[in-house]
């Protein structure tokens, strides 16, 4: 069983004026993956906070997965990516190239997607968008390499086989 926390980046939202959808849309997804929801934090959209949370899911907690969803995109406050990327050790884009794939094909608006993903430590770190249904479809995308990114992220020395 995989240990994962999910950090939801608001300013309303951490203000209370409005209610985390996407949260538990991902709690909800990840519950039949073998995967233990540890940790949830709804912050601001500020890049200090949004670093700190990151760090202290990885470092302090020693979470396995690091999800975050919203402020994925290209507005002033959206600054999950800029938080993100000084904070990672290892960057992944393969996985924010899949997640943007996969949503192109439903809606024109993923190419303006600045989601990232990487790894800090022994924690895999996904930013995911901040609407319910973005972040399900961009959860969808990756959910089958997850268990293999995260064991090879701790150590998994056993030879990958060329089909999942």
């Amino acid at each position: 069983m995989f240990r994962a926390g999910i950090i939801t980046v608001s300013d309303k939202g951490s203000q209370g004026k409005r209610e985390d959808k996407s949260g538990p849309v991902i709690a909800e997804m990840l519950a039949g993956a073998a995967v233990s929801i540890e940790k949830t934090l709804i912050i601001p959209d500020e890049v200090e906070q949004i670093s700190a949370a990151i760090i202290r899911f990885a470092d302090v907690e020693k979470l396995d997965l690091i999800l975050t969803t919203g402020g994925t995109g290209v507005s002033p406050r959206d600054l999950t990516p800029d938080a993100t990327l000084p904070v990672l050790d290892k960057e992944i884009p393969g996985i924010a190239e899949a997640m943007r794939a996969a949503s192109l094909k439903i809606t024109p608006h993923a190419m303006i997607s600045r989601a990232v993903a990487g790894i800090r430590g022994r924690s895999l770190i996904i930013n995911l968008p901040g609407s319910p249904k973005g972040a399900r479809e961009n959860l969808s995308v990756v959910m089958p390499a997850l268990s293999h990114a995260m064991e090879k992220i701790q150590g998994d020395e056993r030879d990958c086989a060329a089909s999942p």
